[in-house]
């Protein structure tokens, strides 16, 4: 099959060595890594620093226009390699899962895609991401509780305060019990305002007595 239909790297389309999954181990060491659960950096809870109180926060990647991060993304979105999502959730998974801050992770909830973009796509880009960490960390997933309940495409044109006010109408959740207590990690493939995290994690946080953290494939810079 590999003499036919070669494996590429996901980033540079070259042909994969027989050790190689998804990536390539030259893009791979190129991949800028933030390291931030292990340094204990705050710079993704500073994004949303006064709008929604997380417990811990981290991303893999640091994402730039037309870098590396850019083109993996893209061909996990729009061109349905969700291989690329798997990839990323076993590599966080493992890391986060020598952290103590995530080893106490109770359930992993996706951001849900609003229903007439997941049935165009076929799938939710986080889904493999979310479901190989809670592999990890031992914990369950859950991509029912959390639903978008509207598109969010008439939000790209308003401002950050507009979209405090009401992004939280995006979103709503299907039952409040079973999740009562729990420490959540909410996942994502990007984090950039911070608006469509402060919209989910304001429908989460009225879940009775749950902490919230979040861990995204990437942050941009």
């Amino acid at each position: 099959m590999n003499l036919f239909f070669p494996e590429v790297c996901e980033a540079c389309n070259n042909s994969l060595s027989d050790n190689e999954l998804v990536i390539c181990t030259n893009c791979r060491h190129q991949l800028p890594v933030t390291n931030f659960h292990f340094d204990n950096s705050e710079a993704v809870k500073k994004i949303i620093y006064g709008r929604v109180k997380l417990e811990n926060a981290t991303a893999l990647l640091h994402f730039s226009k037309k870098g590396i991060v850019q083109q993996l993304l893209h061909n996990l979105k729009y061109r349905g390699h969700q291989q690329i999502s798997g990839f990323f959730g076993k590599w966080l998974g493992a890391e986060l899962s020598t952290t103590k801050d995530y080893r106490i992770i109770d359930v992993v909830i996706p951001v849900p895609l609003y229903k007439t973009k997941l049935r165009k796509r076929g799938y939710n880009q986080v889904t493999k991401f979310g479901i190989e960490i809670a592999k990890a960390l031992k914990a369950d997933y859950n991509d029912t509780v959390l639903v978008k309940t509207k598109s969010s495409t008439t939000q790209v044109f308003k401002g950050r305060l507009t979209r405090w006010n009401d992004d939280g109408a995006l979103f709503s959740i299907t039952e409040r019990e079973s999740l009562k207590g729990k420490h959540i990690l909410l996942v994502d493939d990007i984090i950039t305002t911070g608006a469509t995290v402060e919209a989910c994690a304001s429908v989460l946080l009225k879940i009775d007595n749950i902490k919230l953290s979040l861990a995204t494939m990437a942050i941009a810079d």
